[in-house]
């Protein structure tokens, strides 16, 4: 299973992730509330996925991933959107993000995109 850090700007969508992914034997690293955070927990815990909202106050999650993804590009980052952020979706693509889930999501559709980075 895969070590995973969950990146977003709103305690219950952390919450949410967590729940859908820990039951199937994924351990959660470490949580962000935002892009800082993530880029520097990134580089202390070495996760093997990180789901990481794009919109976040201080940095956000295009940020975020672009940082991560220079300094490792094998990152898998699977970013959590809502909808209508199609022009921000495409950049994340661009930089090598894995995929990409929309909310509000079903725990399925989480759990497949993991599984897509993990493949």
């Amino acid at each position: 299973m895969a070590r995973i850090l969950v990146v977003d700007d709103a305690n219950f969508m952390r919450r949410l992730v967590i729940t859908t992914l820990v039951p199937l034997g994924h351990e959660i690293v470490g949580e962000a509330e935002n892009g800082f955070k993530a880029v520097t927990m990134y580089r202390s815990q070495k996760p093997d996925i990180v789901t990481m909202d794009i919109t976040m106050k201080e940095k956000d999650g295009i940020s975020a991933a672009e940082e991560i993804m220079k300094m490792d590009p094998s990152a898998r980052i699977i970013m959590v959107t809502a909808m209508g952020q199609k022009d921000l979706l495409s950049r994340a693509i661009a930089i090598g993000v894995k995929d990409f889930v929309v909310k509000p999501f079903t725990p399925e559709r989480l759990r497949e995109a993991v599984t897509k980075a993990l493949s």
